[in-house]
């Protein structure tokens, strides 16, 4: 907590800015931003959680309609001035509940984990890949590629494709250089009209921030051309899912030093792979879990159609199907990319709530790297083409193929609940069991159109 002292130069130096609101955006289950407004002159009282929340009210929150109130506290040490509204600030919050850290939040539960690495002396870097497709809403509602002659079946990289889109992307590019991130590259993606911003790993905390801002601010940008963005993660059954792959390490809270990162002469890299001993193991914490994160990691319906090998596409999806790791090999679920140093999570998708895979993806790492999972022999093969025998022989799983199978994974393994707590863990279950049976209740066009006439 910020002494008053320090809270009131953080107003002056708002002020100064031109700033009159402050918002405390919190998420809910679904890593939707959610929260209320005050005037800068009420900073003060925002962040001694003056602002209250029915609880009842949100999604994944618990309570029930007799419960006392949630409130929300500013992290003052991660605001953003809004680039297209400087008058407003946007504040990530976490919720508290009688005066303390409240355990059904999901920035909250990240921060717990959080500490738990520190105390065996480790820091979390975290690196979130953006994908997302830029779109226009036709009349009907559906939602379509805006360039009428966009249809290359294999657009990646295409320079046409980004060209005409330039003027979002610069606005989208531009924010992000002007917060600070450090945007290190963009380019078109594999679906038309679909693109990605790399922007520099932080602290997991920080990523996970700039992730929800970064959904919040490009959806704002694309509204104000009359265009709709989307991190979806299937939009289209015949394009490219959307990612948000995470890349992560572990750093020494002493010295700052890469710990995934193999040290020349040691001989603590069986595979080569520019990992360390403990890179191995955190690897081997994420597939002893693997089936149950992917839950979390791509948590809707529409997730597992992203998760496949081919689909409607006429070539292989780029998408992990296998709860299995390699090197620079995309069809592992986990990946370690060219020079090491991290491992990459590939199935996290652009419908993730990051605090919520980031607590799960550190604590399953945590646990790897105290038991000393060994991850077993790394996976060089197109996995999508390999015989069901041969994959058997390797012991590699599948990873969830629905919702509902991942939902089951996710409770059904203890670690969710030690993780997480029951309360929690029992919220992300029943939200994500309503959409599942809800979609699985819902007559869909394509059945109609199937089933209508033939019986």
């Amino acid at each position: 907590m910020k002494t008053a002292g320090e809270i009131a130069e953080i107003k002056q130096s708002l002020k100064a800015k031109g700033v009159e609101y402050c918002i405390g955006a919190y998420v809910d289950i679904h890593g939707v931003p959610k929260g209320k407004v005050v005037p800068i002159e009420h900073l003060s009282h925002m962040a001694e959680g003056s602002e209250r929340y029915t609880g009842y009210a949100l999604d994944g929150l618990g309570q029930l309609p007799n419960e006392d109130e949630l409130t929300s506290v500013p992290d003052l040490d991660h605001i953003i001035q809004l680039p297209w509204e400087p008058k407003i600030a946007w504040m990530p919050a976490d919720n508290h509940f009688q005066g303390k850290p409240y355990a059904l939040n999901t920035r909250v539960a990240l921060q717990t984990v959080l500490k738990q690495a520190n105390e065996m002396g480790f820091g979390f870097n975290l690196g979130i890949e953006c994908e997302i497709y830029l779109l226009k809403r036709n009349e009907d509602g559906s939602l379509s590629v805006p360039e009428k002659d966009n249809k290359l079946t294999k657009p990646c990289y295409d320079l046409q494709g980004f060209v005409d889109q330039f003027a979002w992307l610069d606005k989208v590019s531009s924010t992000i250089n002007a917060l600070g991130w450090d945007l290190y590259s963009l380019d078109h993606e594999d679906g038309n009209s679909q693109y990605e911003f790399d922007f520099n790993y932080a602290d997991a905390l920080t990523s996970c921030d700039r992730f929800i801002f970064f959904r919040f601010m490009a959806k704002h940008y694309a509204k104000e051309m009359g265009l709709v963005a989307t991190t979806m993660p299937k939009p289209f059954s015949d394009k490219t899912g959307t990612g948000a792959h995470f890349n992560m390490s572990l750093y020494d809270l002493k010295t700052g030093d890469n710990l995934f990162k193999h040290q020349a002469g040691s001989s603590d890299d069986p595979w080569g792979l520019g990992l360390s001993e403990t890179g191995y193991h955190f690897i081997g914490g994420l597939l002893k879990h693997g089936r149950s994160l992917c839950a979390a990691f791509a948590p809707t319906v529409n997730s597992y159609k992203r998760l496949v090998r081919q689909g409607a596409m006429s070539y292989f999806s780029w998408a992990p199907v296998f709860n299995s790791w390699g090197s620079n090999n995309r069809t592992n679920a986990v990946r370690v990319p060219a020079g090491g140093g991290r491992c990459e999570s590939r199935n996290a998708d652009g419908a993730v709530n990051p605090y919520l895979a980031a607590t799960l993806a550190l604590a399953a790492g945590l646990e790897g790297i105290r038991e000393k999972i060994d991850p077993r022999q790394p996976n060089e093969d197109n996995l999508y083409a390999i015989s069901e025998e041969e994959r058997k022989a390797r012991g590699i799983d599948f990873l969830p193929q629905n919702l509902l199978e991942a939902v089951e994974a996710f409770d059904s393994d203890p670690f969710i609940e030690a993780t997480l707590g029951k309360a929690l863990k029992d919220e992300f279950v029943k939200y994500k069991l309503q959409e599942w049976n809800s979609y699985h209740l819902h007559v869909s066009q394509w059945e109609i159109d199937r089933y209508s006439t033939i019986f």
